[in-house]
């Protein structure tokens, strides 16, 4: 019964997909030649040779899609995933459309109407998607439309799948019980009530229970039970997902890639690869120069009142480590005596510092001082948003004592970040500093930028705790 089911809402997807198609590329055709006239009537194809070409569109779209996943169930997908999925389909889809026509030569299309189509494709497929699958959650959420899943497994992997999927009842994914080893002693948890057998009885509980997809969640300590659990699988007719107990060790942007045949797992890594490296880039170059182009008589007069107040260069450079943990010279406007650290050596600004000048002193307060770290985000040496840099003196001391301190440096050091726009900044701890930083860098986005710029200078840039 559930199989018809998924079969049921598989077609009338495919259904609602044709639907879509077949009058976006008429639409595309009225829009062109009447809702944007740029020929006399006379000339205006006739639309008999678009309608003929609605039966190669429906072929080549539903191949496509096919082909690229989007009729399988994809309750585990995020939305952003479905949405990237269809654009990569429609755009691979419109160019067979492009090809077929060519070569056929008695069609030579509109680029309006191809690129309009292309556009509108990805646009209503995403939301007819989009609204489908939110019916779907509101029906699961009911008790409709379930999928059964066993676990192997009772460890803590085996409750983090628990609390996820409990999490999420618009999934529709229903536990039907947990399996232990044999040999495992009776363990006093939450699982306890839910554990209906033991590994060896997977193929019989699958059969008795109508089990639709099995999550495996063994130890990595105990491999060989998880190769005997796959091998007791092979000839079942479910979904079979491994959670790799690797994960516990993920640091940053875990996941998994497939080189020649051979699935990899990432435990760390960087989320500005590809075009976010690009979009980032070039976000920094657009708003530094803006910033410097606004402020550039505020600094001018800086310059003035600082030679004016006290003996010294404008401009101050310190050591900082930057991505990947390499080191960069920071630049600043000079707001303490020359020498200050003569006699202390390195040590961190505090609160009525006596090695800061007057003006020192307000444009510290005031995060005026930061102001020619925009040349070093022009330069490439920093981003506008990212964890804060810090001096190398210090950060041998720091990886010592607080773990995973050294991940910060896997994103471009920043002129302000997620950390300092919630009041982390100065002397504040620096274990909820790291916290927020690393916050930052797995959940990175443009958005993510632009809202930390926003609340950089809605909250203003005094804060009490610049020495």
């Amino acid at each position: 019964m559930l199989k018809k089911h998924s079969q049921f809402f598989k077609s009338l997807n495919f259904i609602f997909d044709i639907a879509i198609i077949t009058f976006l590329w008429l639409f595309s055709y009225y829009f062109r030649f009447y809702l944007l006239p740029m020929q006399p009537t006379e000339n205006i194809p006739p639309i008999r040779e678009y309608i003929i070409f609605i039966v190669p569109i429906i072929l080549i779209w539903g191949i496509v899609f096919n082909v690229f996943g989007l009729y399988r169930p994809r309750r585990l997908t995020s939305r952003v995933s479905e949405i990237y999925d269809i654009a990569k389909a429609s755009s691979v889809s419109i160019l067979f459309l492009i090809a077929v026509s060519f070569f056929l030569k008695r069609y030579d299309f509109s680029r309006v109407i191809l690129v309009s189509f292309w556009i509108s494709s990805i646009v209503m497929l995403s939301l007819e998607r989009g609204l489908f699958r939110e019916y779907l959650r509101f029906m699961r959420k009911r008790g409709y439309n379930l999928r059964y899943a066993l676990v192997v497994g009772t460890g803590n992997l085996a409750q983090d799948i628990m609390k996820k999927i409990d999490l999420h009842p618009e999934l529709g994914i229903k536990i039907a019980g947990f399996l232990k080893d044999k040999k495992e002693a009776t363990a006093d948890n939450k699982l306890q009530s839910k554990i209906i057998g033991n590994y060896t009885d997977i193929n019989n509980l699958i059969r008795e229970k109508n089990i639709d997809q099995v999550f495996i969640a063994i130890p990595l300590k105990e491999g060989e039970k998880l190769l005997e659990v796959l091998k007791s699988l092979e000839d079942e007719m479910i979904e079979i997902r491994v959670v790799p107990d690797l994960y516990q060790l993920a640091a940053l942007q875990g996941g998994v890639e497939e080189f020649e045949g051979m699935f990899l797992i990432n435990l760390q890594g960087s989320p500005l690869y590809g075009w976010n490296r690009v979009l980032k880039r070039g976000a920094d170059i657009v708003f530094s120069l803006i910033a410097i182009l606004l402020t550039s008589p505020l600094m001018l007069v800086i310059v003035a009142v600082t030679k004016l107040t006290s003996k010294g260069p404008v401009f101050y450079r310190q050591a900082r480590m930057g991505l990947d943990g390499r080191e960069f010279q920071m630049l600043k406007f000079r707001s303490m005596r020359i020498d200050a650290e003569k006699e202390t050596g390195p040590v961190w600004a505090k609160e009525n510092d006596p090695r800061r000048t007057r003006f020192g002193s307000f444009l510290r307060r005031t995060s005026l001082d930061e102001l020619p770290q925009f040349f070093s985000v022009l330069k490439g040496d920093m981003s506008i948003v990212g964890p804060r840099p810090e001096r190398p003196v210090f950060i041998e001391e720091f990886r010592r004592k607080i773990p995973k301190y050294m991940l910060r440096h896997k994103m471009k050091a920043g002129i302000t970040g997620w950390a300092q726009v919630n009041g982390w900044r100065g002397n504040t701890s620096l274990e909820k500093r790291i916290e927020y930083d690393l916050f930052y860098i797995k959940n990175w986005s443009l958005f993510f930028d632009l809202k930390i710029m926003w609340l950089t200078i809605w909250k203003g840039l005094i804060s009490k705790n610049a020495y």
